[in-house]
C-alpha cells in the first residue's frame, strides 16, 4: 500500500508507505497445509456479514478536521460504539499516498479498554490502475484464510481493518536466507488460497489494460501517440519518445513464449516488495499484507516479480539474486516441509519459468507508471520510472528469452 508500487527508482523525492505500515495481522500457523486445508479454511470463515456503510470521508482534510467524520463512520459501522461521545475517539495519521491513506483510530470504550483500528482511505484515481471489487473480495477471503489484516467494515471511499505493531522489511531483508525461506513457505500457502469466481490469469489483461490507457488511442494497431497530453513540455517530449509498437511487439513475444511454459496459475500477490511484508520479531512470525493488485495470475510472475524488488528503493537490479539464492527459495517454497528433497528437474523448470515471468514485471510495471505519470497528484519522476523498468527489461530480454527457448526446446527433446 502507498504511493509506489515496485521498486523505488533511485534519488527521487518520494512518499514511501511502504516504510510505514503498521496495521494488525493476525497470527497464524507457519506450518504449510494442503490446498485443501488452506482454501477450506477461508470459506469456512467468510459466513459472516462484513459491516457496510455509505458513508465517506474526505482525505484531503488534516486529520484534526477529519476526526468527526470518522466518528461519525465509526459509529455507524459498529453500532456498540453508537453511544460513545467524541472524546472516547482519537484519530492519528500514520501513512499516506496515492494508494492508501492509513488512520489509526483509538476507540476507549465504556469498560475502560482501547480498541485501535486502521481506516483506509482510497487515494484519487486509484481505479485506473486497482480493481477494488477483485480486491474487496479477496482481502475477505485471505484474511480469513489467516493473511494480512482482518477486514472489519467498508465504507463509500475505504475500509476498517484491525491493527498491529508490527516491523516492515527493509529490502536487504528478502535476501537474509531464514527471512527468504520463510516467504517462500508464506507465498506456497498463500498461493494455496481460493478465491470464487473466475480463475482465469488477469496478468496479460492488466498489461493490455495499462497499455492501452497509457500507451496510445483505442485502434492499439495505428500506434498514434498520444492518448496522455501532458502540461509540462519535457515530460511531453520524453513521453512522445516511447516506440508504442515496440513495447507492443515485446508483450506479444513474450506472452508467446510464457504461454509455452504452462507455469501454474495460482492467486497471486502481483507486489511482494518488502514493504508488503511484516515481521513481528518477539514472534518470530511473518505476515504477508497488502492485496490491492491481487488476482489470479501466473505462479512465475508472483515470484519474479518478488525478486525484482530485491532492487529495493534504489532500483539496484545488480541486487537481483542470483541461482543460488533463487534456488534457496525455490527449495522452501516447492516442499516447505522438506527442501532438501526437492529435484534439480524442479528447480530448473521454476528457475526458467521466474527467469521469463520476471520480464513480464518489468513491462507491468514501466506501463503502470505511464498511467500515474497522468493521473497521480504526487510529484515523482513517474516517466522516468517507465523509463527505468524498460530499459531494465531490455537488458535482461535476451538472455531470458534464450533460457525460456533452450528449456522449451530441451523438453520436446524428452
Amino acid at each position: 500500500m502507498g504511493v509506489v508500487k515496485g521498486p523505488k527508482p533511485p534519488n527521487l523525492l518520494r512518499v514511501s508507505t511502504e516504510l510505514v505500515h503498521i496495521q494488525i495481522y493476525r497470527r497464524f500457523s507457519v506450518n504449510v497445509s494442503n490446498a485443501m486445508d488452506v482454501s477450506g479454511e477461508a470459506r469456512n470463515n467468510c459466513n459472516f456479514q462484513i459491516p457496510h456503510s455509505s458513508l465517506t470521508v474526505d482525505h484531503t482534510l488534516p486529520v484534526p478536521e477529519m476526526k468527526p467524520s470518522l466518528v461519525k463512520l465509526c459509529k455507524d459501522l459498529f453500532k456498540k460504539w453508537s453511544n460513545l461521545d467524541e472524546s472516547h475517539f482519537s484519530a492519528q495519521r500514520v501513512a499516506g499516498g496515492i494508494t492508501n491513506l492509513l488512520l489509526k483510530v483509538s476507540v476507549e470504550e465504556q469498560n475502560g479498554n482501547t480498541v485501535h483500528v486502521t481506516v483506509r482511505l482510497y487515494g484519487p484515481n486509484t481505479d485506473y490502475v486497482i480493481n477494488r471489487e477483485r480486491e474487496l473480495q479477496a482481502i475477505h477471503y485471505l484474511s480469513s484464510a489467516g493473511f494480512g489484516a482482518k477486514l472489519l467494515g467498508v465504507f463509500g471511499n475505504g475500509m476498517v481493518q484491525s491493527f498491529i505493531h508490527a516491523r516492515t522489511l527493509e529490502p536487504l531483508d528478502l535476501r537474509k536466507p531464514k527471512l527468504a525461506a520463510e516467504i517462500a513457505k508464506q507465498l506456497n500457502r498463500f498461493h494455496q488460497v481460493d478465491i470464487p469466481g473466475s480463475k482465469e490469469p488477469q496478468l496479460w489483461n492488466d498489461i493490455s489494460k495499462f497499455f492501452e490507457r497509457g500507451a496510445v488511442n483505442s485502434n492499439i494497431l495505428l500506434f498514434i501517440s498520444s492518448n496522455l497530453i501532458f502540461d509540462d513540455n519535457e515530460k511531453q517530449k520524453r513521453y512522445n519518445t516511447i516506440s508504442f509498437k515496440e513495447v507492443h511487439t515485446e508483450i506479444s513475444k513474450l506472452k508467446e513464449l510464457t504461454g509455452h511454459l504452462n507455469a501454474p496459475v495460482v492467486f497471486s500477490h502481483n507486489d511482494l516488495l518488502s514493504g508488503n511484508l511484516m515481521l513481528n520479531e518477539d514472534e518470530e512470525k511473518l505476515y504477508i499484507i497488502d492485496f490491492e493488485y491481487g488476482s489470479y495470475s501466473y505462479r512465475g510472475f508472483d515470484i519474479g516479480n518478488h525478486f525484482n524488488e530485491y532492487a529495493g528503493y534504489d532500483c539496484d537490479y545488480t541486487l537481483y539474486p542470483n541461482k543460488d539464492e533463487q534456488y534457496h527459495f525455490f527449495r522452501h517454497y516447492l516442499q516447505p516441509e522438506t527442501p532438501d528433497k526437492v529435484s534439480e528437474k524442479d528447480l530448473e523448470a521454476l528457475y526458467v519459468e521466474t527467469s521469463c515471468y520476471m520480464l513480464a514485471s518489468h513491462l507491468y510495471w514501466a506501463l503502470w507508471a505511464l498511467i500515474q505519470a497522468k493521473m497521480s497528484p504526487i510529484d515523482f519522476d513517474y516517466l522516468g520510472y517507465f523509463f527505468l523498468r524498460y530499459d531494465e527489461y531490455k537488458k535482461q530480454k535476451d538472455t531470458c528469452l534464450s533460457l525460456g527457448k533452450s528449456y522449451l526446446s530441451g523438453s520436446k527433446t524428452h
